[in-house]
């Protein structure tokens, strides 16, 4: 490692990092990272503080992963599969605009921030155009849930709604309800596109 740090990939040892122990009165080697005062959102991969040994194993011992949480959201912090959800762009309420980025996924925290602003920026690219066609949100959001281009007629609509049904229904794929949710969405996108003045 540069700079001559010297990382334990064993036990999560630094040495040699010039950092002091964070402890008040301590002037101990800080060479044990823990969460610091902001968890890792919006804003950044959150903070760190850094402990000598003696310190950290204290922090340790009263440190509340869950601390803050609600009863639902530590639940769902213990489920098996936390954090392997995934949901199809169109069908999340921020189209995954505004959400943070998952910080573990980067190397560096300038490429999330970079993809995300890309993100943005065709976001804000497709409002543009939607405006510029008549379009309002509520039309937009279901072109979206649709997986439609602003330029689609009736005729492509109709096409992808019986599409959309074909997969989603618990009658076309043996039972399985798991999509229900999906279905409804289709559902009120299509009714709410074949309805709209501002879709011909």
């Amino acid at each position: 490692m540069c700079n001559g740090v010297k990382q334990d990939k064993f036990h999560g040892r630094v040495s040699n990092s010039g950092r002091i122990c964070n402890a008040p009165g301590c002037d101990e080697a800080g060479e044990f990272r823990a969460p610091g005062a902001e968890r890792p959102g919006f804003d950044g991969p959150g903070t760190y503080r850094w402990f000598c040994l003696d310190h950290v194993r204290q922090f340790n011992s009263g440190y509340d992963f869950f601390a803050g949480m609600t009863p639902d959201e530590i639940l769902a912090a213990q489920s098996p599969i936390a954090g392997w959800e995934t949901h199809t762009r169109a069908f999340r309420p921020d189209a995954g605009i505004d959400q943070a980025p998952r910080w573990n996924d980067f190397a560096d925290p300038l490429e999330a921030i970079a993809r995300r602003a890309r993100a943005r920026k065709v976001d804000h690219e497709a409002a543009h155009e939607a405006a510029r066609r008549g379009f309002n949100p509520e039309d937009r959001a279901a072109f979206e849930a649709l997986g439609l281009s602003f330029d689609a007629d009736r005729h492509a609509l109709r096409r992808r709604y019986a599409d959309l049904v074909r997969r989603y229904h618990p009658d076309h794929n043996g039972g399985d309800r798991s999509l229900e949710d999906k279905l409804q969405r289709v559902v009120k996108a299509y009714d709410h596109l074949r309805h709209s003045p501002a879709f011909r």
